[in-house]
C-alpha cells in the first residue's frame, strides 16, 4: 500500500475514525506523495487516537489555534480547521459523515454526483468557502478527484479498499481522475476528450461499467499505482 495517502485507513478499526482520516488524506491528497503523506500524518497525530473524539470536543477557536502552523502547499492551517469544523458539525447534526452524505444521496441518481455536490455545499456553507483547497466548488465542472476517491475509500470494500459506509452502491461511484489515470484512460481508448474534467470522469466511468457494472472503480488503484510508479 505504501506510499498512499490510503494507508492511513487502516490505522482505525472504527468507521467513526475512519471515516473523518479519509476526508482529511483524501483532500489533501494532491501535491507530491511525500508531502501529502507528511501532512496527512502531521494532521492526525494531532487528532490523537480517536479523530472522532477530537472533533466532537472541539470548536473553530480551538481547532485555529491547533493547525496555526500547518502548511500544506495551498492549504493553510484556518482551511483544515474550517473543514475539520464542518465535520464535526455535520457528525452532530447527522451522526456521522455516512448519513450526512446519505441525505443528499437517491436511489434513482444515475450516478453519485448529486449527492456529491450536496456534500461539497454543506462543507462549503457550513465553513463559509474557508476550506476551498480542501473542497471543490459544488458548482464547477471540475474532475472531483479527491472527493472521488474519498468515496471509493469509504463505499468499496476489498483488499485494497477499506470500506465502512453503507446506503450506497460501488456501482454509483465515478473515477478518481488524475493526471495518471487520464493518461493511462487515453492510451487505452476509455475517453477521447481534450479536457480532464466531470464529463470525461463520467466517459471513462461508462468505459470501465462495460467491463465491471456494478463496480466500475474497481481497477482505479492498480492502474494509477502503475502510472504512479
Amino acid at each position: 500500500m505504501h506510499p498512499d495517502p490510503l494507508e492511513f485507513l487502516y490505522s482505525y478499526s472504527d468507521i467513526r475514525n475512519r471515516e473523518i482520516a479519509g476526508l482529511i488524506a483524501s483532500s489533501l491528497a494532491y501535491g507530491r506523495v511525500s508531502q501529502i503523506l507528511k501532512s496527512t500524518g502531521y494532521v492526525l497525530e494531532k487528532m490523537g487516537a480517536s479523530p472522532y473524539s477530537y472533533l466532537i470536543s472541539s470548536d473553530p477557536g480551538s481547532l485555529k489555534k491547533s493547525f496555526s502552523g500547518f502548511k500544506h502547499r495551498f492549504t493553510t492551517g484556518d482551511e483544515i480547521a474550517g473543514l475539520l469544523f464542518s465535520a464535526a458539525r455535520l457528525i452532530n447534526s447527522f451522526g456521522s459523515l455516512n448519513r450526512a452524505f446519505l441525505n443528499g444521496y437517491k436511489d434513482s441518481d444515475p450516478n453519485i454526483i448529486p449527492a456529491l455536490l450536496a456534500f461539497c455545499k454543506e462543507i462549503s456553507s457550513i465553513s463559509r468557502g474557508s476550506c476551498c483547497s480542501l473542497v471543490p466548488l459544488h458548482t464547477g465542472k471540475s474532475a472531483f478527484k479527491r472527493i472521488n476517491l474519498y468515496l471509493r475509500w469509504m463505499i468499496r470494500r476489498d483488499r485494497v479498499d477499506p470500506g465502512g459506509w453503507y446506503g450506497i452502491p460501488a456501482s454509483k461511484l465515478l473515477i478518481p481522475l488524475d493526471t495518471h489515470m487520464y493518461r493511462i484512460s487515453k492510451l487505452l481508448g476509455l475517453t477521447s476528450r481534450k479536457q480532464a474534467d466531470i464529463n470525461t470522469v463520467i466517459e471513462i466511468t461508462e468505459s470501465f461499467k462495460e467491463i465491471e457494472k456494478e463496480d466500475p472503480v474497481k481497477y482505479d488503484f492498480a492502474l494509477t499505482r502503475a502510472g504512479i510508479n
